[in-house]
This record gives structure tokens, sequence and C-alpha cells, in this order.
């Protein structure tokens, strides 16, 4: 369902500064409202015309390792991942502000966009921070958007249709387990791959909806660390790729990293050509509507005799069973 902007006397100006919160704005049908966006933002693909008010300070197309590894030093420097460009923002005259203060790689942090925005003259934006630990977490986030856009029963609206898709989604699954038989599939799922990194927060809650159990995950908690030992004793029945901020085919020729490790061809997922790699950055990183796209591939992933959703071949795709 598309909608379009309320009428509103004076309607507010956005500036998005994380993907997941554009995405949120455009399903409650305030796209019109957006005037500005973060560097990340592409969805709804016509928010690329938007300006861009941030930046990454680090080389974004390094491999994995090279990556983690400028991550962590500008981390360590105290200089942060991003940076904001705040005259530009300023000069969009922007009523509201979204960004999150959930993960510091994962977007301009919270106390930058604060300092940036008590040097505006008057008339200063309210900032609205985003907070998603879990999917609770997220409708809550819909909710906090909503209000702050003065939509608030869209938000409500929103929250419903996502959380009965989900819904209807789990009882699909769990109709299809009861007619296989057999234990739960026990399921890996993996947001980065040199080093090895588990996914968190709301991707085990997803995996779960679906009637997989998450082996290294833990829901509500952030994404950790995970060594190959640790792999190696959950041995899953399914590996899911989905690197933090990768598309597909970038997904695809990171997991080079993985097939080099001596443990990855032992794993039975691996042996039983049950790995399959994703669009992370456009489904799993994002906590906005498109969790419930994301929680369909998983779906196909697990049973793809029984869903077809048309995400296979663009969300994700079944890996070689020698890599």
């Amino acid at each position: 369902m598309t909608l379009t902007a309320p009428p509103i006397d004076v309607a507010p100006r956005v500036v998005s500064l994380i993907a997941s919160a554009t995405e949120i704005v455009a399903a409650l049908g305030c796209r019109d409202w957006l005037v500005g966006r973060s560097h990340e933002c592409d969805f709804p693909p016509d928010v690329i015309a938007l300006p861009a008010c941030s930046a990454a300070r680090i080389d974004v197309a390094a491999d994995s390792r090279e990556i983690d590894r400028q991550v962590k030093a500008a981390l360590s420097e105290g200089g942060g991942v991003y940076q904001l460009h705040a005259s530009l923002l300023e000069s969009l005259s922007p009523t509201v502000v979204l960004t999150q203060h959930q993960c510091d790689v994962c977007a301009v942090s919270l106390h930058e966009v604060e300092q940036a925005v008590c040097t505006f003259g008057p008339g200063r934006p309210q900032v609205v921070s985003l907070e998603p630990n879990s999917l609770a977490d997220v409708w809550e986030d819909f909710l906090r958007v909503g209000r702050a856009l003065q939509v608030p029963e869209r938000a409500a609206a929103l929250v419903e249709r996502c959380q009965q898709r989900l819904r209807d989604l789990s009882d699909a699954c769990q109709d299809v387990q009861r007619r296989q038989g057999g234990a739960p599939p026990r399921v890996a799922c993996l947001e980065w791959f040199e080093p090895l990194m588990a996914a968190g927060n709301w991707v085990p809650e997803l995996v779960a909806a679906v009637g997989g159990i998450d082996v290294l995950g833990a829901a509500g908690r952030p994404s950790a660390w995970v060594t190959w030992k640790a792999l190696a004793a959950a041995d899953p029945d399914v590996i899911v790729l989905m690197p933090c901020g990768f598309d597909l085919e970038r997904t695809l020729r990171e997991r080079r990293w993985l097939a080099a490790h001596r443990s990855w061809s032992e794993l039975t997922a691996v042996r039983n050509g049950r790995v399959a790699a994703t669009d992370g950055n456009q489904y799993f990183n994002r906590p906005g509507p498109r969790l419930i796209e994301s929680a369909e591939i998983l779906a196909e992933i697990l049973y793809p005799r029984q869903f077809d959703f048309g995400h296979r071949g663009q969300g994700w795709t079944r890996c070689d069973r020698e890599s």
C-alpha cells in the first residue's frame, strides 16, 4: 500500500541520517517531507537525489579485514567512522533530524548531531534518536518517528501491518515444520567474515519467527565477535551470510575469507550445500519495514520447496557447495 503525505498546515522538513529511518518515513507516506539524507540512504531509490549530509571516514570499498582495521583505528582515535556535513545540514533548515544511538559504526553519532544542532540559529530542529536492539524496539521506533512527524495513527497502522505479516509467515512456517517433522533447523547468521561476527539484535528473532534456532546470536543483544572454534562447535545446519553494509554481489566476493579457513569445509552446512548469501545491506542490517522481507528471505532459505516470495537472485542466493 502506497501512502501520500497527509494534509498538514506546515509540513515538517526532515533529514534522515540513517537508512532505516528513511525507509520508515517513506513507509509512513511522508517521503516528500525528506529534504536530506545520509550517504547510505538509498531506498526508496528516488531519495538518492536528496543531498547527502554525511560521509564515511574510512575506505568502504576495502575488504573485510581492512575495513575492520580502519573502523577499530577510527574508534580508538576518537574520530568516529563517519563525518557530518554540519553546514549542509543547517542550510536545509530541517525541523526534524532522525539519527540513532544504537551502534557506533552504523551512522553519524548522536553526540555529533547534537553538537552540530546546538550551533544552529533560531528554530533548532528536533533530534529524534532511534535505538533498535530488538523487534519490539523497531516497532517502537516506528511509533517514535510517527509522533515526530505528527502521523501517529499511520505509524500504529504500519506496526500492525508488519506484525501481522510476520505472524502469518510464522504460522506458515510452523505448518511446514509440522508436515515435515524432525528437529527445527539450526542456523548461524554471520554479520562479518574477517574476523567472524554473529548477527544479534533482531536477527535471532527473525530466525525464530520462521521456525529456526539461532545457534550463535542472542536476541536483543548486540552482534558479537565469535571464534572459528565456536562456529565449529555449533556446527549449524544452515549458514546465512549477511555482512553489514555489503550487497549480494559483494557478499559473494568476500566469502573467500570463509572458504580459506581450514574449518569451513568441515561444517555440516557447507558439506550439505546449505550456505546462503544475502543482501544484508538492504535487508537484515536495516531495522525498518523491510525486516519482514528479511524474514521471507529466511523462509525461502530454510524451506526452498515451500516458499517463493520472489527474493531469490536479488535478496539472496545459494552458495556453491565447495565455497
